[in-house]
């Protein structure tokens, strides 16, 4: 079994969203579910195929975030410290092409999103950013197109 690495913060978001799912999402769905069976025939009735449906996508997501969660493995970022990046580093870079700045935090997969700034750490620019330091240039392969970019900065926050 493969552990998954996470920060605190995406651990706590993946146990709200469970918690919200089982707690709120499941009753709705299965009122719902009630509300329509009661309208008679089920075999054309399409307010229960879609709550069915809506049934099974929930529990489907409830069963990945419960396997998710069981297999985390929490590192607190705080702790971290060091002059080469790693996961966790939150990394200032300037494109070597534009001078536009950059800043990403490496994190685990299920808490990625690149428009906060959280890259994953099997994304493209996180594993060209592994183990380099402040000054280094990366060259960076991703779908987009090659970037260039120099670490002007990492952080651990």
């Amino acid at each position: 079994m493969d552990m998954i690495p996470m920060t605190g913060s995406g651990y706590t978001a993946l146990e709200a969203e469970l918690k919200r799912r089982q707690q709120e999402e499941r009753p709705r769905i299965i009122q719902a579910i009630a509300e329509a069976r009661s309208h008679g025939d089920l075999s054309e009735n399409a307010e229960y195929h879609s709550a069915k449906e809506s049934q099974s996508l929930n529990e489907g997501r409830i069963a990945d975030l419960e396997d998710k969660l069981s297999r985390a493995e929490v590192i607190d970022v705080s702790k971290l410290s060091g002059n080469t990046v790693k996961f966790g580093a939150t990394v200032t870079l300037v494109d070597e092409d534009t001078d536009a700045k950059k800043i990403y935090q490496i994190v685990g997969e299920s808490e990625a999103d690149v428009k906060s700034g959280k890259v994953s750490i099997t994304s493209p620019i996180a594993r060209a950013l592994i183990s380099k330091k402040v000054g280094d240039s990366v060259e960076v392969n991703a779908p987009g197109g090659g970037k260039s970019y120099e670490i002007l900065k990492i952080a651990f926050v």
